[in-house]
């Protein structure tokens, strides 16, 4: 799995929101990213976010939602709490009345506008997730955190092998999965983490590129949609109930 480190410019954050809209925001944090850095216009991702899940199960043992972590890059973390006033001596933490500030940085969105970058299958076919339900904020270290529950509107048969992917179908934001995956509410059940074929994928990625560059197009306003490419997954199954 991949390491949070020091990156790039932050711009296209699509669920970091204050009411305006993920398209604003991007703009906003493309500007941003490009002032500071002068980093060149193909490079994707922009913002790294390190991920971290838990399945909850209701009383009968069937899967009943998603509590998704995101723990945000500290380059992303300064540019978008610098922009909220937050923290002016960059200390790295916040106090009371600026976490009540920070509560929901990140949730002003719906899954009519925004999917929320996390994906579940069973079978190959997607499950319906809802918006958020109930979110908690924070900025320690210099990075902005949030977690986050969605209920699961297309229960999967836990007996069943299903998938929890988090990724960004653009790879502007990169996801990576941290920790280890848990469960709530059962104690039966495997949850483990499969990486993609990083090789393939950047292959494919640079191929994709070649031919956009090769027919006079635009990188950045034509980039592909890779992200489920350098996608992790956890793979969930529970034993008999």
């Amino acid at each position: 799995m991949r390491g949070l480190s020091l990156r790039c410019d932050l711009s296209g954050c699509a669920h970091c929101a204050t009411g305006h809209g993920m398209f604003e925001w991007r703009n906003f944090l493309f500007l941003s990213g490009l002032c500071l850095l002068a980093q060149p216009a193909h490079a994707h991702p922009h913002i790294f976010v390190d991920v971290e899940l838990e399945v909850v199960f209701d009383e009968a043992g069937i899967p009943e939602g998603l509590w998704i972590s995101w723990t945000y890059d500290p380059f992303f973390s300064m540019l978008l709490v610098s922009d909220m006033g937050l923290d002016p001596d960059f200390t790295g933490t916040i106090s009371e009345d600026e976490r009540e500030a920070l509560d929901g940085f990140d949730m002003q969105w719906t899954v009519e506008v925004y999917h929320g970058d996390t994906h579940a299958t069973q079978d190959g076919e997607p499950l319906a997730l809802s918006s958020p339900i109930t979110w908690e904020s924070d900025y320690r270290d210099g990075q902005l955190r949030s977690r986050h529950l969605r209920h699961l509107l297309d229960r999967p048969d836990p007996d069943r092998e299903w998938m929890v992917g988090v990724y960004d179908p653009t790879y502007y934001t990169s996801y990576g999965l941290v920790g280890t995956p848990r469960a709530i509410g059962r104690e039966d059940c495997s949850l483990r983490i499969f990486e993609p074929d990083w090789d393939a994928a950047s292959a494919q990625l640079e191929a994709a590129l070649d031919e956009i560059l090769g027919a006079g197009g635009d990188i950045e306003a034509e980039f592909p949609m890779v992200g489920a490419l350098f996608s992790e997954e956890v793979r969930i199954r529970c034993g008999a109930r």
